[in-house]
């Protein structure tokens, strides 16, 4: 197993002791090489499975004493080592090392590919995987390999629905420690990360990062298969477009078999099935399944729209409409039917198109099962049964069950016919009125 001691002598400058020591410095098994002899020692349990430590409150064994020392403290909340900057204190002195890297700067490993430079040696081991390739971690349920094993440890909670760390003051549970920390700080108020632009704060390192990147323009994901045309301010954005090329769907809902490209995506979608609303407006309390979504809402009562288009000035509640829009003005159309090849400037006009050749209708009416190819058509459609009209003119009261509705009404009031045709100059109120007017030009005969 070992391979010949080398004796090595030591001579202390302090004391000046004399001590000769034989330290076998090697493992034959896999070369791997040591400069203390008691780690060495303890090495070969790694290829063996032997772990003769156990703890003696959670049963778990260790292959090494000192593990077993460092994993007691999770018990005991014990912490002995503590960082004389900002008094952060850890449960090993070598978390404590690469914690004070935090204020130095000091980041000692690099790699030999491309020079990033890192904390820990640890981090740049998994680093390497990325320009190697290897993923030498895999699911046993679902094949799918990681870098390092604890992607793989929390992937696998996706299979058992494992949720091992909750708040303890709302009782949400998380998969992952560094979730829970982050969750927390929900609830004290807590937004240590600072833009040094802005002064906006936020509750984790991530979102700073992202943050930053609004004011510098900087977007270093890009797409290798678009020709990397298009480029991305956070990585897993870049995972999940490159899934439009792939068509993979890895998160599925175990009620309807639908799948999804992002597992945020098939959370929100659970909600569908669960009726779960848990983001509420606190000025109509209108609720809604996820905070994006209240998020643009409250922007109806606030009149709120950040997002102006640099062309014509027109000014959005949400970027991605205004992406949509700017399409008008370049005449970019990049969705394409694969049926007829007719395009959109959206992906959800294809899909609701698709529907016209497939037939699919897939939301249906709980009263009169009536069914729908577009969700905000059964919305509208559930007002007749609901009497709900929940659009009013603010000068005669009206009221209306869509907001396109009161759109049109408010230009009997206003006079405006904006839908000009461009034959005759005649104007409408409606763009449909100016369909069917146009047709008397063309010899179109009405259906």
């Amino acid at each position: 197993m070992f391979q010949d001691p080398k004796i090595y002598i030591f001579n202390s400058n302090i004391c000046g002791r004399i001590k000769q020591e034989k330290i076998r410095t090697s493992d034959i098994m896999c070369d791997k090489s040591f400069n203390q002899n008691s780690i060495l020692a303890a090495h070969p349990r790694t290829h063996m499975g032997e772990k003769p430590y156990q703890c003696n409150v959670c049963r778990k064994s260790f292959a090494h004493s000192n593990a077993l020392v460092a994993h007691q403290r999770t018990h005991t909340r014990e912490r002995p080592y503590s960082c004389d900057v900002c008094s952060k204190s850890f449960i090993t002195n070598s978390n404590l090392i690469v914690h004070r890297r935090l204020h130095t700067g000091e980041r000692p490993y690099s790699c030999d590919v491309c020079s990033k430079s890192f904390i820990n040696n640890s981090n740049l081991t998994e680093h390497r995987r990325l320009h190697t390739g290897e993923r030498p971690y895999s699911c046993d349920v679902c094949s799918k390999s990681f870098i390092n094993n604890s992607n793989l440890i929390v992937h696998r909670r996706l299979h058992t629905g494992e949720r091992p760390y909750s708040c303890d003051v709302c009782s949400k549970s998380f998969t992952q420690s560094n979730h829970l920390v982050i969750h927390r700080r929900t609830h004290t108020g807590e937004r240590p990360y600072s833009c040094d632009v802005c002064s906006k704060s936020f509750i984790n390192n991530s979102d700073l990062t992202e943050h930053r990147r609004l004011h510098t323009g900087e977007r270093p994901y890009s797409c290798d298969v678009c020709s990397k045309s298009k480029s991305f301010t956070q990585s897993n954005h870049l995972v999940i477009h490159r899934r439009t090329h792939t068509g993979e769907r890895p998160y599925q809902c175990n009620v309807c078999r639908k799948s999804f490209a992002h597992s945020n995506a098939l959370v929100v979608h659970q909600r569908t099935h669960t009726r779960e609303r848990p983001y509420s407006c606190d000025v109509c309390s209108k609720s809604f399944i996820n905070n994006s979504n209240l998020i643009v809402h409250r922007r109806l009562h606030t009149g709120e729209r950040p997002y102006s288009c640099d062309v014509c000035s027109k000014s959005f509640t949400q970027s991605n409409h205004l992406v949509t829009h700017r399409r008008t003005h370049t005449g970019e159309r990049p969705y394409s039917c694969d049926v007829c090849s007719k395009s959109f400037i959206n992906n959800s006009n294809l899909i609701v198109h698709r529907r016209l050749h497939t037939g699919e209708r897939p939301y249906s009416c709980d009263v009169c099962r009536k069914s729908f190819a577009h969700r905000n058509s059964l919305i509208l459609h559930q007002r007749t049964h609901t009497g709900e009209r929940s659009y009013s003119c603010d000068i005669c009261s009206k009221s209306f069950i869509n907001n396109s509705n009161l759109t049109e009404h408010r230009r009997l009031h206003t006079g405006e016919r904006p839908y000009l045709c461009d034959v005759c100059n005649k104007s409408f109120t409606q763009s449909n009125h100016l369909v069917t007017h146009q047709r008397t030009h063309t010899g179109e005969r009405l259906m």
